[in-house]
């Protein structure tokens, strides 16, 4: 659950970096701090990598470029066009498509339970992102089509990371440490191509020199917090707990942000705290009915 509140305040973070940064750039910027992290704890611990077959770490290496370099930078344009209490909402339907697509790849078998976990979690989501609410914070009809869109998009890229990740672990033992780490560097190459491409290449740079100690501060925040800590605390909690209880504590986000949207003059309604909830219960009903 320590996991899940980081994430949230992350999520404000990247919110407020987003008016200055980006979401490509932003997701560059995240990846450079959080691989420096995760190599300097990896030196100082003395995790060395263990030696891996080709296959499973192909599949970390695809696993990370599209959850992060494609599914990051999606969610991170989601926080600008939404905010990042309905994009938080929206990600928690990766664990739905994550048991849908290993329902047909892997023949993992979905019992009525876990169909309606993924019905409340549906409903629950589309209650709540399409709600209009009164006041300076409304949302335009296209801005809210295409921030659903795209939210849809970065669960389905973080719902196909996780089956491909699942898969890898299935076939080694690699440390949580080792695993976030390739991940975030495949994600990071990805984002690199990306910026490279003719339409992006002349202004998705940004010279870091002249940003200010504040968003710079605020980059390394968000990094730490989200990425660096939060991935480990998520690992952590998977090997001291059972993982239907740590994956469906690891997405109640959504229920930690409402008091920092609160806090930043958000307008939450019943109708938003209701939906989460459910949302919520939705999440539970699937690990639990697996």
């Amino acid at each position: 659950m320590s996991a899940a509140g980081l994430w949230a305040i992350a999520s404000v973070v990247y919110g407020v970096l987003g008016q200055r940064i980006p979401p490509l750039q932003l997701n560059l910027i995240k990846g450079v701090i959080a691989i420096a992290l995760l190599l300097i704890t990896i030196v100082i611990t003395g995790d060395f990598l263990p030696t891996l077959a080709p296959l499973p770490l192909l599949l970390i290496f695809l696993s990370g470029a599209v959850g992060i370099g494609f599914g990051d930078t999606a969610f991170f344009a989601v926080i600008n066009k939404l905010g990042p209490r309905r994009a938080l909402l929206i990600e928690t339907l990766a664990p739905p498509m994550s048991a849908i697509a290993a329902n047909i790849f892997l023949g993992e078998i979905l019992n009525p339970s876990a169909w309606c976990g993924i019905l409340l979690t549906i409903l629950g989501v589309a209650w709540v992102v399409t709600e209009r609410v009164s006041g300076g914070n409304n949302t335009s009809t296209t801005q809210l089509w295409k921030g659903i869109s795209l939210g849809v998009l970065a669960a389905a890229a973080n719902s196909t990371g996780a089956i491909l990740s699942r898969a890898a672990f299935s076939q080694i033992n690699i440390s949580p440490l080792w695993a976030a780490l390739l991940r975030l560097t495949a994600g990071f190459f990805v984002t690199i191509i990306w910026a490279l491409l003719p339409n992006q290449s002349n202004h998705i740079f940004i010279n870091v020199v002249k940003l200010s100690k504040r968003v710079i501060f605020y980059c390394f925040l968000a990094a730490f917090l989200g990425t660096y800590l939060a991935i480990w605390l998520q690992q952590t909690a998977i090997k001291l707990t059972d993982v239907g209880i740590a994956a469906t504590l690891m997405q109640t986000s959504p229920i930690f942000i409402i008091p920092l949207a609160v806090l930043m003059g958000e307008k939450v309604t019943r109708r938003a705290i209701i939906g989460v909830i459910v949302a919520i219960l939705g999440i539970s009903l699937l690990f639990y009915g697996r």
